[in-house]
């Protein structure tokens, strides 16, 4: 038995994402994009979900569409998920045609379109290697 075979199975540590999306159809697709790309998605339908969830878990990043419940629901969604002490990374989902193609709000806040598949999935690992830069940093400066 070689070596390999003696080593225990261990679970991959997949970076944990939250997607809330109260359209069922773009929830499920969505998940199923980010878990086919690697990653551990939690959903939630609802702001009040996705809040209830971000007290129970951590997350790398929390991906949220804007109109849900309300009109506003999705930054409340990001408000309350920049106040958690982990400090996940946070974007909305939105295919609404009022962007102007830009890649972020005045507010700072990332927009990504979920049109285009690959850059998806390559801006959902930018935010988390972003946040895991940010993460080292902050546990550097507190050790001094």
């Amino acid at each position: 038995m070689n070596k390999a075979q003696k080593t225990p199975h261990r679970h991959l540590d997949l970076a944990r994402v939250l997607l809330v999306d109260d359209n069922l159809t773009s929830r499920l697709t969505l998940q199923t994009v980010l878990e086919a790309g690697g990653y551990h998605v939690d959903a939630a339908a609802s702001a009040a979900e996705a809040i209830e969830k971000l007290e129970k878990h951590e997350y790398e990043l929390v991906l949220t569409d804007l109109r849900m419940e309300s009109p506003e629901a999705g930054l409340k969604v990001l408000a309350y998920a920049r106040l958690m002490e982990y400090k996940p990374a946070t974007a909305l989902v939105t295919t609404y045609q009022d962007t102007r193609g830009r890649s972020k709000r005045p507010d700072g806040t990332v927009l990504i379109k979920p049109e285009d598949l690959p850059e998806l999935l390559s801006r959902v690992a930018d935010l988390i290697s972003e946040r895991a830069t940010r993460r080292v940093e902050r546990e550097l400066v507190a050790r001094r």
